[in-house]
């Protein structure tokens, strides 16, 4: 069946007979299509990240150049006159600088999104993943907020190439994971080909496996688009790509009987 990737991925979405019929085209073809697929899922993902990123890199531009007292950073710690510690909240994430040595990474381990210039660490806090970075591998370095402020200006101009390469690896990490599941719904495709007595191989199964994830992928793109946390979306994903699979294999015509 001669059919262009695009009205491969509308027919994936209804048509289990379709699906059925992919079994026969070439192997090439369906690892492309698993790569397309792939590509549609990690748009909003790459989109919110990049977003929050250049967002975060502009609101501490700010925050430094407009909120923060006169510090400087030598020796490894962080001086000021300021003689208590500030919190500058944000639109995407709370901003934090103390050079009294009051707070220390672990009483902001537990905030989201926090940025913080502590007394002798630079804090980053995002999505419950917590890097600490401490001062002291700045040995025999001066900074001082000026110098700070100006280094993120010119942060923005590679900070496109450093979205693009992250989002590259976002893209392949993605792929992987995507062959990893066809290859485990392959599987399970011969278990439910012997249940209804269908002449499948593994390479047809494999081949059925990649379009049968299509309805669950794009579900779940949407909802990552909105926002929208679907509860048990993984056991969710494995139960459609299995039904459609369950159904396209019912497609395929059973073997004749040859009694003589």
């Amino acid at each position: 069946m001669k059919m262009n990737i695009f009205k491969q991925f509308i027919k994936s979405l209804y048509s289990p007979k379709d699906i059925s019929m992919f079994r026969f085209q070439g192997i090439g073809k369906t690892i492309l299509y698993v790569f397309f697929l792939t590509l549609i899922s990690v748009i909003p993902t790459i989109y919110f990240l990049s977003t929050s990123i250049m967002n975060s890199v502009e609101e501490i531009t700010n925050s430094i150049e407009n909120e923060f007292p006169d510090f400087y950073i030598e020796d490894g710690e962080l001086h000021s006159e300021e003689n208590k510690p500030l919190t500058i909240p944000g639109n995407d994430m709370v901003i934090q600088f103390d050079s009294t040595g009051t707070l220390t990474s672990e009483d902001i381990r537990s905030d989201q999104n926090t940025v913080a210039l502590l007394k002798d660490e630079f804090v980053f806090v995002a999505g419950g993943q917590v890097q600490t970075y401490d001062y002291s591998m700045l040995t025999g370095m001066t900074f001082s907020k000026q110098e700070i402020t100006e280094y993120l200006a010119a942060a923005d101009s590679f900070l496109i190439i450093v979205l693009l390469i992250m989002a590259i690896i976002i893209y392949l990490f993605s792929a992987g994971l995507r062959f990893i599941e066809v290859s485990i719904l392959a599987l399970i495709g011969l278990l439910i080909k012997n249940m209804m007595n269908r002449k499948l191989q593994y390479r047809q199964t494999w081949r059925m496996s990649a379009y049968s994830i299509t309805l669950s992928t794009i579900f779940f793109t949407i909802m990552a688009s909105l926002q929208t946390v679907v509860p048990n979306g993984a056991l969710i994903s494995w139960l459609v790509g299995i039904v459609v699979l369950l159904l396209a294999i019912r497609e395929v015509p059973q073997p004749k009987n040859n009694n003589v």
